[in-house]
């Protein structure tokens, strides 16, 4: 039993060293091979932390060589576009003008139903709303709506718009994030300024804070 908690607990380690060195991403930015590789790289944790009569170097050894190819393989398609249209896969073009492609469903293997389910998720309840629709090699399908059902901007009401700014988590769960606080170009005094501003004696009372420009600040 001490045996296989320890070995657990080495690959809990281990896999998460091996998951930094891959890189972070979510599921539906996975391409078949990180797929393939992380379903192998669980599959060899798991055994390494259960059968107590495995070599646990070897698989980590085999672990290792899984997540050192991925890495490779990454890098390659990074630097080559016929490797990463033969690994990774091409965008194939599910609906152009308003029509459907017979061939780019087949080639993409799904079926009307599934493809009027992906665009009820993207807010589309009927396909005649769509202009094109393409199914990217991570498995998501990108739709375009024709211009008249695409959603209105303020833009299009020729509106002026504050720009876009980028905010920051200055409070989390009562606690103070000093490097978050530092990149909004605040410190502790102008914090505990709005705090009292707000009716706010101390840091603990608020679950979340976020800054952005000026002075700016938004607590919750």
């Amino acid at each position: 039993m001490l045996k296989v908690i320890l070995v657990t607990l080495v690959s809990i380690v281990f896999l998460f060293l091996l998951t930094k060195l891959m890189g972070n991403k979510q599921i539906a930015q996975l391409n078949l091979f990180d797929y393939i590789v992380g379903i192998t790289i669980g599959s060899i944790a798991a055994e390494m932390a259960t059968d107590i009569d495995k070599d646990p170097w070897g698989c980590a050894l085999a672990m290792a060589i899984y997540a050192l190819v991925a890495v490779a393989i990454s890098v390659g398609t990074n630097k080559s576009l016929r490797a990463r249209a033969w690994l990774a896969g091409k965008p194939i073009v599910l609906m152009r003008n308003g029509k459907l492609h017979r061939a780019g469903l087949k080639a993409a293997h799904l079926d009307l139903s599934e493809l009027q389910a992906m665009a009820r998720l993207a807010g589309y309840f009927d396909l005649s709303e769509v202009s094109g629709a393409v199914f990217e090699h991570n498995g998501n399908v990108s739709f375009l709506p024709f211009a008249e059902n695409r959603p209105y901007t303020p833009k299009d009401a020729g509106a002026a718009v504050e720009p876009a700014e980028l905010l920051y988590d200055v409070i989390l769960d009562g606690h103070v994030v000093e490097e978050a606080l530092k990149k909004a170009g605040k410190d502790r005094a102008w914090l505990q300024k709005q705090m009292q501003a707000a009716g706010f004696r101390d840091e603990r009372e608020i679950l979340l804070a976020v800054a952005g420009a000026g002075d700016r600040v938004t607590f919750y």
